[in-house]
């Protein structure tokens, strides 16, 4: 299997006329495609519908910003917010979920953007089915013009959440954190490492900074962020629920806990995805 790029596309071309003329697009309800994802970006428009449903924590995006993310998975290549027939199993989806198999691919100064489709989708196909990308006249069709509204408002968030994400690095918020998921069978799962906001530190904050985090709305985000935390739970119960913990009766999922714990000194930096290690927890006695 091919590396994916951009976590979840597999052959992600430019649209054009010239390749795409008899090319069409078939909705579909199947989310197969982020199988294998275990946290995706969430934009900061997003917060306040994704912290009902998801753990919201950051991961480094270049060395002065750091990007939101929802957590999806406990292992890694896992996305439990799927069912068992690649519905997605949540009531709101994130928007870098949404916009596939879209996606706009950027020049190297950033200036340009070029709409590409991932022809690998299996709503992709040349019968006719689904949405034209281009009409008979070559040019695109309103569907196209619809998927381009959606990217540029995506992009322009994405510029916004980059811009948010810099400010809490200057502001020097963020600590490592990972969390820990104990199963009902004793073994232990750590996930991480990624970054959250720690509490203190934003208490601290003098009067001028709280007031331009509240102007911005950039305060309600983070204590969007820290409420959702609690969603870590939400994560291990459906890790329980998969039949992940194959020594574990899914009767005692009420038993299982996972807790955030920081991390002991370390920079304020954190890889893509999880870094995790299993272990069986130690008997008590």
């Amino acid at each position: 299997m091919s590396k994916k790029q951009l976590l979840i596309y597999e052959t992600a071309v430019p649209v054009s006329a010239t390749r795409h003329a008899d090319a069409s697009v078939e909705a579909s309800g199947s989310y197969a495609f982020s199988a294998g994802v275990s946290a995706v970006p969430l934009m900061a428009v997003e917060f306040p519908r994704a912290s009902a449903e998801y753990a919201i924590v950051f991961t480094a995006d270049g060395e002065d910003s750091v990007m939101p993310v929802v957590v999806l998975g406990a292992l890694r290549d896992q996305n439990l917010y799927l069912t068992s027939g690649d519905r997605w199993n949540a009531k709101y989806i994130p928007a870098f979920i949404r916009r596939y198999p879209f996606v706009f691919s950027s020049s190297a100064d950033r200036k340009m953007l070029t709409l590409c489709i991932d022809e690998s989708h299996p709503g992709f196909n040349r019968e006719g089915r689904g949405s034209r990308l281009f009409g008979d006249d070559d040019k695109p069709t309103p569907y196209v013009d619809k998927v381009l509204t959606f990217l540029k408002e995506f992009q322009g968030h994405l510029e916004r959440t980059r811009l948010f994400g810099r400010r809490l690095k200057e502001l020097q918020l963020l600590q490592p954190m990972q969390a820990n998921v104990t199963t009902p069978s004793g073994e232990q799962i750590t996930m991480g490492s990624f970054l959250a906001v720690n509490r203190e530190k934003l208490r601290a904050l003098d009067g001028a900074t709280l007031e331009k985090l509240a102007r911005n709305d950039e305060l309600e985000l983070l204590y969007l962020h820290l409420a959702s935390m609690g969603n870590f739970n939400e994560v291990k119960d459906r890790l329980i629920g998969t039949g992940a913990d194959k020594g574990a009766p899914t009767a005692d999922a009420a038993s299982a806990e996972a807790d955030a714990a920081d991390v002991p000194g370390g920079e304020e930096k954190a890889a893509p995805g999880w870094q995790r290690s299993r272990r069986k927890a130690p008997a008590d006695g």
